[in-house]
């Protein structure tokens, strides 16, 4: 029997955005806790406005962008490329926490994808090279890590995901995983969760068109109400999520 590669394709990028993916996003709200807890998020308009907000204009589309930026490293078999996006990434966010999520996220992708069957990726460098340049778990004290983005672009290169869909599955996971957080931290039903998932399809394909597009020079945002978020989540003084 004949295998669709597109079909394989799109089996690869459900398994990879999946919230049963073993990475641990599932225990980070970005904020979301916090903006729950002192009611700047109580019905299901301010979710899904405050998330509109961030895919407009915050992080998360230089995060997709960065993440294609390591797809095409992969692909070109640039690994100078993937370790300078690599650090760029770490040296701009914009607080230690969010810094360290990004790291244990991406360093426990890596160990999965680490144990994936070589001889189904596709890869023009050895996977041994491209774990020689990325930064371990143990260089974490040293100021270092793998980002998310970065291994996210890593595994959907090597499953050969093509760069529009890793961007799309990249926004949509993380846009799942803060809707997952906000159902958890207020009382929304999780009906209530997938409708403001729904309503935001339109702004994860613009998001994703954007990433795609941005050239280096114009990798700019506007997140300092997330960042405020997460730096007052350290010290809420009762929490779900780690910070």
């Amino acid at each position: 029997m004949t295998i669709n590669p597109l079909s394989l394709q799109l089996l690869r990028l459900l398994q990879f955005t999946s919230p049963a993916l073993p990475v641990g996003a599932y225990s980070y709200s970005e904020g979301i806790e916090y903006l729950c807890h002192i009611g700047t998020i109580q019905v299901e308009a301010d979710l899904r406005d405050w998330l509109k907000r961030e895919i407009s204009f915050g992080f998360v589309t230089n995060e997709a962008a960065i993440a294609c930026r390591a797809h095409q490293a992969i692909a070109s078999g640039d690994l100078t490329r993937l370790s300078y996006w690599n650090s760029w990434f770490s040296a701009t966010r914009d607080s230690e926490e969010v810094r360290l999520a990004s790291w244990q996220m991406g360093q426990s992708l890596m160990k999965l994808w680490n144990q994936l069957p070589e001889s189904q990726l596709s890869l023009i460098n050895s996977r041994s090279q491209i774990n020689e340049i990325l930064p371990t778990a143990k260089d974490n004290t040293q100021g270092q890590g793998c980002n998310y983005a970065i291994a996210f672009g890593i595994v959907a290169a090597s499953l050969g995901i093509d760069s529009s869909n890793t961007a799309i599955g990249y926004i949509y996971s993380w846009l799942s995983n803060l809707v997952s957080a906000a159902v958890r931290a207020v009382p929304f039903g999780q009906t209530t969760g997938q409708l403001v998932l729904f309503s935001l399809s339109d702004e994860i394909l613009v998001s994703s068109q954007s990433a795609l597009q941005r050239p280096d020079n114009e990798l700019e945002w506007c997140s300092w109400g997330a960042s405020l978020a997460c730096a007052n989540h350290e010290t809420q003084y009762s929490r779900l999520f780690r910070s």
